[in-house]
């Protein structure tokens, strides 16, 4: 695992296993982007004495995590030049994504020759919403022209997480909300495992307050930075993607040092996390108005697993859905799967870790098996 790429303390933690036990290495290192991260990684997979492997040839596929697929990909699959272009041409969509992903791509090509290099999209699990919920209230030309619409993302995560709830409820028609929360966030409303509706549309920076993203937040906003304030339009995309958010609210993007700042009572910090639950409570109610009803809700991702205030202010004050929280539960340090809600709590609530790239492997193996 390689965290906090291009951020000061990057880190990147190796765990190997072998006959004798288990190995674990952590060292903070400068690493300034996807490309440093990916050698780092793959330099311990071969290292001499903890590697793994003894060449990067033995790999025989390369499961990479692209954002965003617009119509054209519905389906995870082999990339090849025709697949590298189309991934390019969605760079606009997915700017702080897209481009990262292809990298990654053309890295591993390089590290891992040979390899058969398999893209999983994001948005593909989200092709099962209907019209009413991906469709947008503009000319219809927008869509049928140049494919305008809500995507969705995070998919790979949503996917993963919401299967184990529903095998966990034992309800075949099961109406669960996934709440994943990193330093991207997004939610799912998921009706018997298929995904109905999604907080991002078109692309990846609708709906909550993330890291680095604004989320939603009025047009007219963006029409007064250009023509009032004096903005282009490359200033303003930015701004809202890589100087909002709570980076925006409180000079930080990662939320372990955003919760320092608000236990030591920073109002800055305090606010933040009003703001940013707030706005995760209000999707809460309009997913559970679309599915007619409200089984469980899921926390996942980074924040989503180990975040207890971010889970305790979320819940707080939702008990005309039947939402309960157990402080207890919520604040144990207990990792992995497990319930959190009270006992009179009508909805379920649970933490389910996600592993986006178990997933991704088994979409791979399933699609080269």
């Amino acid at each position: 695992m390689v965290d906090r790429i291009g951020l000061e303390g990057a880190k990147l933690d190796y765990r190997a296993y072998s006959e004798t036990g288990e190995f674990n290495y952590s060292e903070i290192l400068e690493i300034p982007d996807h490309a440093a991260g990916l050698q780092a990684v793959a330099a311990w997979f071969t290292h001499p004495e903890f590697g793994v492997l003894t060449d990067p040839t033995e790999v025989e596929a390369v499961g990479h995590r692209v954002v965003h697929g617009g119509e054209k990909f519905s389906k995870t699959q082999l990339i090849t030049e025709e697949s590298k272009a189309e991934i390019i041409a969605l760079f606009p969509l997915a700017p702080l994504h897209n481009p990262a992903n292809y990298l990654g791509i053309e890295v591993a090509e390089q590290i891992f020759k040979g390899a058969k290099q398999v893209a999983v999209f994001d948005t593909a699990f989200h092709q099962t919403m209907d019209p009413i919920a991906y469709r947008m209230p503009i000319p219809n030309e927008f869509y049928e022209k140049d494919g305008i619409r809500a995507y969705g993302f995070h998919g790979t995560s949503h996917k993963f997480v919401s299967k184990i709830a529903v095998k966990f409820l034992q309800k075949p028609d099961s109406k669960v909300i996934t709440i994943h929360l990193g330093n991207g966030c997004s939610m799912a409303a998921i009706l018997g495992g298929k995904c109905v509706d999604t907080s991002m549309g078109f692309g990846p920076m609708n709906g909550l307050i993330m890291g680095t993203r604004a989320g939603d937040i009025d047009q007219s906003v963006i029409f007064h930075l250009v023509n009032e304030l004096g903005y282009s339009l490359d200033e303003v995309n930015l701004i809202l993607n890589k100087k909002s958010g709570m980076l925006g609210l409180t000079g930080f993007s990662d939320m372990r040092d955003i919760r320092e700042e608000y236990i030591q009572g920073e109002p800055e910090a305090v606010l933040a996390y009003q703001l940013y639950a707030y706005r995760i409570k209000k999707y809460i109610g309009s997913l559970a108005a679309i599915l007619n009803g409200l089984d469980a809700i899921v926390f996942t991702a980074g924040v989503g697993e180990n975040d207890y205030l971010t889970r305790k202010l979320v819940c707080a004050e939702m008990s005309f859905l039947g939402i309960h929280l157990d402080e207890s539960k919520n604040n144990s340090p207990e990792k992995g799967f497990r319930e959190i809600h009270g006992s009179e709590s009508s909805v379920k609530i649970l933490i389910i870790p996600t592993n986006e790239e178990l997933e991704i492997a088994r979409q791979c193996f399933e699609l080269l098996g």
